[in-house]
């Protein structure tokens, strides 16, 4: 049994599997609750373990990119739970995340096809990747600030389906005819459970001292304003 968490993005969800069955599933897509939700969820799915009388052998966590708040809350969580418990942590990349739900409402998976997840960063970049149909990387992640011109060269040999909070605000610039926009697509933790239980299988662990999730850009402080 596996223990996932995902919490880069304004969702903040845990799920539970074993082999690569989903047992349980618990998400909050309201808004950036993780502080507050976190702790409860993953409390009712260590209840579902113990009630079902499974031990967990590893926790899940999404390692980003994404938000460094929610980052930061999921991995702290992760560890303490992995230390607790002594058991390994397994890193998963958020944007092969967000591919997995991608590639159900994808019926096409030739060749000429790009998957383009896309994590909103602010303004108008995102944080993004390109990648085939079977997973591997077309285009490494990147801070991508989105223009008319953005993917002109790709789009010119390969449809993208562009998908995430990031692409929504990317829909009105992006208008070549080989793009495709996918509503509705989260990185979820019951959409983990292929990746983890792949590294599971190959014992391809994180350090548990040492890991920290892949902010792709530090957090920056706002300065507040002196009131005079």
């Amino acid at each position: 049994m596996l223990l996932h968490i995902e919490t880069s993005t304004s969702v903040c969800s845990v799920a539970l599997s074993e082999q690569e069955r989903l047992l349980f599933s618990i998400a909050d897509v309201q808004g950036q609750n993780h502080a507050a939700l976190l702790s409860v969820f993953v409390e009712k799915a260590l209840s579902f373990a113990k009630n079902a009388e499974k031990k967990i052998e590893a926790i899940a966590i999404s390692a980003g990119p994404g938000s460094y708040t929610g980052l930061r809350i999921g991995v702290a969580t992760a560890k303490g739970l992995c230390f607790g418990f002594d058991i390994p942590l397994i890193a998963v990349d958020t944007l092969q995340i967000m591919n997995v739900c991608a590639k159900q409402q994808i019926e096409n998976n030739e060749e000429n096809i790009l998957l383009c997840p896309m994590i909103d960063a602010r303004r108008a970049e995102v944080f993004c990747a390109l990648y085939k149909y079977d997973g591997t990387v077309f285009q490494q992640v990147k801070a991508e600030i989105i223009t008319e011109t953005s993917f002109s060269d790709i789009l010119e040999n390969k449809i993208i389906y562009f998908f995430g909070n990031g692409a929504q605000k990317c829909k009105s610039l992006l208008n070549h005819p080989n793009c495709r926009f996918i509503e509705n697509i989260f990185p979820l933790a019951k959409n983990m459970i292929l990746l983890a239980n792949e590294k599971l299988q190959q014992k391809e662990f994180a350090d548990l001292a040492y890991f920290e999730p892949f902010y792709l850009k530090e957090f920056q402080a706002t300065k507040a304003k002196t009131i005079l």
